[in-house]
């Protein structure tokens, strides 16, 4: 990211919370979306990805209880 942008998102993030999800909202009206296929593509890949990872062993599964610990933890 570049300077002004870095420096443009530290004011962002000091704003309050209702603020700072306008912001959020408009920049991503902004950018518009990407084409289902871009979308479908990506999945599939991550899904790949994620499946390889799996098959050779540099990721190993976790019960869904743990996961979900995990995940609950966070907020």
């Amino acid at each position: 990211m570049s300077d002004p942008a870095e420096k443009i998102l530290d004011e962002v993030l000091k704003l309050p919370e209702s603020e700072r999800r306008v912001i959020a909202l408009r920049l991503l009206d902004s950018v518009g979306e990407e084409p289902p296929e871009e979308i479908e593509r990506a999945w599939t890949d991550e899904a790949l990805r994620r499946l390889e990872d799996l098959c050779t062993g540099r990721t190993q599964p976790i019960p869904w209880e743990e996961a979900r610990k995990r995940i609950f933890m966070r907020g």
